[in-house]
């Protein structure tokens, strides 16, 4: 499936020597195109793993998306949810690739970044300021 993948993607003649880069952090590079709207612009693969992941995790911020060019063998999966608080950043990995299940193993590969709601910190704070 790879082979296949890789074929649609070579380009017929040489490759173009320019590339886009991003000087922004990834969690920023994420918010950034999250502010575009990311449930409309999703592929039908990428918002059933979203949908998945918001079942079980319930995130506050939720990007997914298709890396491999469009094939579905590599996605990049940025996601802060209030579950994670407390737990390390491993355990963290670990609820993401559970909540996938089977749909993982299908993958070439993930890039996943994960962190706790900084929304639920700061609602935690108020509302301890407040009592």
């Amino acid at each position: 499936m790879l082979r296949q993948c890789w074929r649609r993607l070579a380009p017929a003649g040489p490759m173009p020597m320019h590339r886009t880069f991003s000087t922004l952090p990834a969690t920023a590079a994420a918010a950034a195109a999250a502010q575009e709207d990311p449930a409309q612009s999703m592929t039908a693969a990428e918002a059933s793993i979203a949908n998945l992941l918001r079942d079980k995790l319930q995130p506050t911020e939720l990007l997914v998306r298709d890396v491999s060019g469009g094939c579905g063998s590599m996605y990049a999966i940025d996601i802060a949810s209030p579950v994670f608080r407390g737990v390390t950043m491993l355990k963290q990995q670990r609820m993401v690739n559970a909540a996938l299940g089977d749909v993982v193993k299908n993958w070439h590969g993930l890039q996943l970044n994960t962190r706790v709601s900084e929304s639920t910190s700061a609602s935690d704070s108020a509302a301890s300021s407040g009592s």
